[in-house]
């Protein structure tokens, strides 16, 4: 670390467009974070579509200028490759002026065999489960709804993309994990406990915020959901409870999000409900959520969706599954179901349709803690993770008599 301030010196790599959708949003995000909680950054995105705080020295690594190089020409996988070779050429000439590298994955393969190489800790991010996990949950669920992922989703298998996360895993001193869940399915292919960073993402308290309306007293529940409609977020599971509970005689299902053809076309029955009302993919989220009870996330798998903060954030309960990777507790200040239990998330539903003063005490016990689960929380929790995965490898690099002393100790 920086001896004159104390301050954690992080190269921070990321190989997509930093500060686009998705997870290019939650990594520019993260260096909001880290940079508001102390950390002296050094960013090599592969391009920057917003801005980096000040401070942040930034080198791109597939732009320059006004000049990118083209992501859909030179391939996604090449062009990932190419910001790593950049990225790892970079820090061998960076020696002694990083403490930790943070990589994100299939973009990290040479830069983490460098540090390792170099004796620099490094975190590698884990935006979703452990991926041989994620395919094949997602494809045990596919087939048993008898629907196809088009060749280039995400979630359809990729033996190429296996290989090379595997690989990265084995090289990153540890795996950034944003919910217990995803430490678990680490943790069941063999990781061990201390190969493994809990940290956790968070929300924009400028963009989600609750409304300044009360609710209306007797009216029907109103549930949303928000987030790309395919097998793996478990759309069918919410629209089967939803239709099994009474709330939905007067109640209103608010779908927002673009679904997959073949999966809109299963769920065509319940979808044609006169109390479901599909939306499409909207902008306006936000006031989406500042007038909905509820928000509804029964994912089979997910790293912790961003939703479940912001629907936080917004004043809305939350009805999730153990999937999801929400920060709540259970009739606490959400209810938590485990994955494809329709009957119990059919009878959450039911409870706060039935019981309009619980669902009052979980959102206003939500909205008690919302300032634990904002991106400066998140980045104060990330710095104090680099901290100690610093002091990990120090101590990992001590000769074993002195470790054997400070064990006793």
């Amino acid at each position: 670390m920086n001896r004159k301030t104390d301050r954690v010196r992080v190269l921070y790599s990321f190989p997509h467009k930093l500060g686009a959708d998705r997870i290019c949003h939650t990594a520019w995000q993260q260096v909001n974070g880290i940079a508001a909680a102390g950390a002296d950054v050094l960013l090599f995105p592969g391009a920057l579509s917003r801005s980096a705080p000040p401070g942040v020295r930034v080198q791109p690594t597939l732009a320059k200028g006004k000049l990118r190089i083209p992501y859909k020409v030179l391939g996604s996988m090449r062009a990932f490759a190419l910001h790593d070779y950049i990225v790892s050429r970079r820090l061998e000439k960076l020696a002694g002026e990083v403490d930790i590298v943070h990589a994100w994955p299939l973009g990290s393969l040479r830069t983490l065999q460098v540090a390792a190489r170099l004796g620099i800790p490094t975190v590698l991010e884990r935006p979703n489960a452990h991926t041989r996990f994620a395919y094949e949950v997602v494809q045990k669920e596919c087939e048993r709804l008898g629907v196809t992922l088009p060749a280039g989703h995400e979630h359809a298998y990729k033996e190429g993309v296996l290989i090379k996360e595997e690989a990265e895993y084995k090289l990153a001193t540890r795996l950034l994990c944003p919910s217990d869940f995803v430490a678990r399915t680490f943790l069941e292919r063999g990781f061990s406990a201390e190969q493994l960073a809990r940290h956790q993402y968070g929300y924009d308290e400028r963009i989600y915020h609750p409304g300044v309306t009360p609710r209306e007293k007797g009216t029907g529940l109103t549930i949303l959901f928000v987030g790309g409609c395919a097998p793996r977020k478990g759309v069918h599971y919410a629209l089967e409870a939803w239709l099994q509970s009474p709330a939905h005689r007067n109640g209103s299902f608010l779908i927002a999000g673009e679904f997959l053809p073949a999966y809109a076309e299963k769920l065509g029955p319940m979808l044609s409900d006169r109390s479901v009302h599909v939306l499409g993919h909207r902008k306006d989220v936000p006031e989406l959520m500042r007038e909905a009870d509820i928000l509804i996330l029964p994912s089979i798998e997910e790293g912790s969706a961003l939703v479940t903060s912001e629907a936080r954030g917004s004043g809305c309960v939350l009805l999730v599954s153990d999937a999801a990777g929400a920060i709540c507790k259970h009739m606490e200040n959400g209810l938590v179901h485990s994955v494809g239990d329709v009957a119990a998330l059919s009878q959450h539903i039911t409870m706060l349709h039935e019981d309009r003063a619980l669902l009052e005490r979980l959102r206003v016990n939500s909205l008690r803690t919302i300032n634990e689960i904002t991106w400066t929380a998140a980045g104060k929790i990330l710095v104090d993770v680099y901290r100690e995965t610093i002091e990990m490898k120090k101590s990992e690099a001590r000769p074993a008599e002195y470790r054997l002393a400070d064990a006793r100790e």
